[in-house]
């Protein structure tokens, strides 16, 4: 599937099933390194970025099977402790391998991390929370060598911000330390509890997982489990941006909505009615939006930053101007230059994006900068009149399973070319 062919204009009706979450898959799929035996992980999204986790596991001698949405993982010590430079660059996120590896066999090598289309990300804070806990690092042909041939000792450690990924990498460093781990200014997404859930289930002594403060007793050996990942809320927060923007009614199913009031309220205020149960989301869309006053990203439980490109795609063509400030990456808004081929009014100053809503947006031919990048655009061209093309499809399977297929069951007209 190289493009997709969208003739838009079509609103949006019926159910959709929310599929588990990536942000929560590749964080369990990295710390069966640190397990023994067979674990079965449920719910898991047929993704390219969870099959490059995958290849990693592959890569330090763990076996793995993917049977539909189970994956079954057979963990043993790794016989191997670097990740290539070319699996690093098959998933950014790879660097949270760091803390599992290092904690089960002492040593760990990857490959210096570089910048995306996002922007620059720097890995400083997980390398001085591993040094906290007592590895040494250093540089080397462009590999970063860190060894703990002693083991890693708990410590308190204080997060400048609160980063998922050093979040999840210092408790996979530290459920086999010896002594206390405490992380204060944790992360608090659910995905954290996800992987912290799973881990207690492997025999882990951790508390506190989803909360600012994470405490983790070190413990001598951790078993395998059996988990089911969480739903993936930036997926819904996706469909439920589509069906705002073309003013459909849809029910989201298998969700859990307290994982995206943030998203729920935003879209509220635009003139959406949503109404949520246990497991389940109706949105109910006008036939136009009005604007939103001010959307700012947060870290959770605030505006999710990988929600606001689908939002800011739904809102240009609301009544009025909205504003969405971005407080994470430095170019979350670098799509725009493609989403302004619909005839979208977006200025974009800095990390502020200024969205001056249009009548109707016109179809046009565009390529994904970046997979949210890629779904807002999908977004536009589903709202747009005619027939637009979607290319540089790569972003968008890096993080959403069917989605074209979906979105032609809730009467989208979709071909894959």
């Amino acid at each position: 599937m190289q493009n997709l062919i969208i003739r838009g204009g079509r609103r949006l009706g019926g159910d959709v099933s929310i599929h588990g979450a990536k942000n929560s898959v590749l964080p369990l799929i990295c710390s069966t390194v640190l397990l023994n035996g067979k674990s079965i992980l449920h719910n898991c999204p047929a993704l390219t970025d969870v099959y490059a986790a995958l290849d990693i596991l592959e890569s330090l001698g763990i076996e793995w099977s993917m049977s539909g949405s189970d994956i079954e993982i057979i963990s043993k010590h790794p016989e191997n402790f670097e990740i290539s430079e070319e699996l690093m660059l098959k998933m950014r996120s790879s660097v949270m391998f760091l803390g599992a590896i290092l904690s089960r066999t002492g040593r760990a090598v990857i490959s210096a991390p570089g910048g995306c289309r996002l922007g620059p990300r720097p890995i400083d804070i997980h390398i001085s929370a591993l040094k906290k806990l007592g590895a040494v690092m250093r540089e080397s042909g462009g590999r970063l060598i860190f060894e703990a041939l002693n083991g890693l000792v708990g410590t308190e450690i204080v997060l400048d911000f609160p980063s998922v990924g050093a979040t999840e990498n210092i408790i996979m460093a530290g459920a086999l330390a010896s002594g206390v781990t405490v992380i204060y200014n944790a992360a608090r997404e659910p995905e954290i509890k996800d992987l912290t859930d799973f881990l207690i289930k492997c025999g882990a002594d951790i508390s506190g997982g989803g909360t600012d403060t994470v405490v983790i007793r070190g413990v001598n050996r951790l078993d395998c489990a059996e988990h089911t990942v969480i739903p993936d809320r930036i997926e819904a927060a996706t469909y439920m941006a589509a069906a705002a923007a073309t003013g459909g009614n849809i029910t989201l199913k298998s969700v859990i909505p307290n994982h995206f009031n943030a998203v729920s309220e935003v879209l509220r205020e635009s003139g959406c009615e949503i109404n949520c149960s246990d497991n389940e989301a109706i949105i109910s869309a006008p036939s136009r939006l009005d604007a939103v006053k001010a959307v700012k990203t947060r870290v959770y439980p605030g505006f999710p930053t990988d929600a606001g490109p689908m939002i800011l795609s739904a809102l240009s063509t609301a009544r009025g101007t909205s504003v969405i400030s971005e407080s994470i990456f430095e170019n979350r808004f670098g799509f725009t230059d493609e989403l302004s081929r619909f005839g979208a009014r977006v200025m974009v100053f800095g990390k502020v994006a200024v969205v001056d809503g249009v009548n109707s947006l016109s179809a046009a031919q565009c390529n994904c900068t970046d997979l949210r990048g890629g779904a807002a655009l999908i977004i536009a061209a589903l709202t747009a009149n005619g027939e637009s093309t979607v290319g540089n499809l790569c972003h968008i399977m890096r993080g959403y399973q069917d989605l074209s297929k979906n979105l032609r069951m809730l009467g989208a007209d979709i071909t894959e070319m």
